[in-house]
């Protein structure tokens, strides 16, 4: 299906080109989102009156993530967890964890913005992590994993 990006998406394209993806991949995740439009000869016509306020509010999103992102790097969260002796947790720390932490520190960061390569964290210490605030901004921050006797 050929379709007419809204906004800039990681690994698929800019604003305003028209890309070939799936099917499902439309249907279920750009149209929905908001993030594509069938590329139509309507609807291109449409996006090429609205180009100019689509990127301003793309610019807008942009200075928006990179001000929080000034704020956000290289903060250091603390989560406690019970951990046996030789620092191994009982359970895990999660993207779901870390964004409750972040959030009682007065951040608001979504949990799928928080990237574990690795997955769950399941050992005491400190594991630098990658925040994706926006496509084009990512801050790291370090999560201080520490064990409390069970």
């Amino acid at each position: 299906m050929q379709v007419i990006l809204l906004e800039k998406v990681i690994n698929l394209g800019q604003l305003g080109e028209v890309v070939k993806v799936k099917d499902g991949f439309a249907r279920n995740y750009l149209i929905p989102q908001g993030k594509a439009k069938r590329a139509t000869d309507a609807n291109i016509a449409e996006f090429e009156k609205r180009r100019v306020e689509l990127e301003k509010a793309q610019a807008d999103a942009l200075a928006q993530a990179q001000e929080r992102a000034a704020r956000l790097d290289g903060l250091m969260v603390q989560i406690t967890q019970k951990a046996g002796v030789d620092g191994k947790l009982f359970g895990s720390v999660t993207n779901i964890d870390i964004a409750d932490a972040l959030k009682a520190q007065g951040f608001e960061v979504p949990k799928a913005a928080i990237r574990m390569p690795q997955g769950p964290i399941k050992q005491v210490g400190d594991h630098p992590l990658k925040v994706a605030l926006h496509a084009d901004v990512v801050v790291t921050i370090t999560v201080s994993v520490l064990g409390e006797a069970a």
